[in-house]
């Protein structure tokens, strides 16, 4: 089954900051009303280069996910991802079970490796080389799962350590939030995924999609587990226009912001072009769809829902 999720990137909306989160909400309701599966945001303190920078508003993700757990009922509610840098994991596990028991069993537990330096400087994170983040992932990712599912677990670790862990309540989801890791890494990123990982998240085309997930493939034959029990999901721009000329022009902002790849993969024409690009990346093995629309207002998230759900 093809599930499609919403993930707001942004927070700009040419509103006071006092009336910003209501847009938030606004959406949400869009997409829950509207048949998306799921509502993500980023876990990010400055903004992305492509969506304006540092300089544009940027909401805390967990606070406002426990925050859109109280205005939504069904959807499932994530970051995309949390940087492992961000957050001792032990708080983490207890930020994500918080939401859980919020949400009445809606959480998931996003995790990566963190990338974006300017935020980690500017607010004083500490950002070590890449095969240290890498390992600190995946100390992180056992952390989260042994406090989601034991009730003292004890790890041992180079970066992080727990000892008889309490975590009070317990998640509100049978075997706690499910753990979705995002990054294609080859030789370390999928290799843990193929170790712990409920869900992994890919950006590209479909031949991309289908590289990454033979080499998940590959890891998960070598630690003796089915890949079928890891769902793929994919994140990347829609927007349903109504001409050439609005495809055309949506493109070049989305190569503008985001570059010349971002344009060509983004789901992003009439109805028939992206039902065409949504089957080939179903093909590749993509099962669900996470989708941004920062150009939309509730409106169109929910004729975007309402299309989805009439053909998947």
């Amino acid at each position: 089954m093809t599930r499609f999720g919403l993930q707001i990137p942004n927070f700009t909306y040419d509103v006071d900051d006092a009336e910003l989160f209501g847009r938030v909400i606004e959406l949400a309701r869009a997409a829950e009303e509207s048949d998306f599966s799921s509502v993500w945001v980023m876990d990010h303190f400055y903004q992305l280069p492509g969506l304006g920078g540092p300089s544009n508003p940027m909401l805390e993700a967990y606070t406002t996910l426990g925050a859109l757990a109280g205005a939504t009922n069904v959807v499932e509610l994530g970051t995309l991802v949390t940087g492992v840098t961000y957050r001792n994991p032990a708080m983490l596990a207890k930020q994500v079970t918080t939401l859980d028991v919020i949400s009445g069993g809606r959480a998931i537990c996003g995790l990566g490796a963190a990338w974006y330096d300017v935020e980690h400087d500017g607010l004083g994170f500490a950002f070590p080389p890449v095969a240290e983040r890498m390992d600190r992932l995946e100390e992180a990712v056992q952390i989260c799962r042994l406090m989601f599912t034991e009730e003292r677990p004890t790890f041992e670790g180079k970066h992080y350590r727990i000892r008889e862990a309490l975590n009070l309540p317990r998640p509100v989801r049978p075997g706690g939030p499910p753990i979705m890791i995002g990054g294609g890494g080859e030789r370390r990123t999928l290799k843990i995924a193929a170790k712990y990982a409920d869900a992994v998240n890919w950006f590209g085309d479909p031949e991309t999609i289908a590289h990454k997930l033979d080499v998940l493939r590959a890891h998960c034959a070598d630690v003796g587990r089915d890949v079928g029990e890891i769902e793929i999901t994919r994140l990347g721009t829609m927007y349903l226009t109504d001409s050439e000329a609005e495809t055309e022009r949506y493109r070049e902002v989305i190569a503008k912001n985001a570059g010349e790849h971002a344009a060509r993969v983004a789901l992003v024409g009439g109805e028939s072009e992206v039902l065409d690009r949504i089957a080939a990346l179903a093909e590749s093995g993509v099962q669900t769809f996470l989708v941004n629309m920062p150009l939309s207002d509730p409106d169109h998230v929910r004729r975007a829902g309402t299309f989805l759900s009439k053909h998947f």
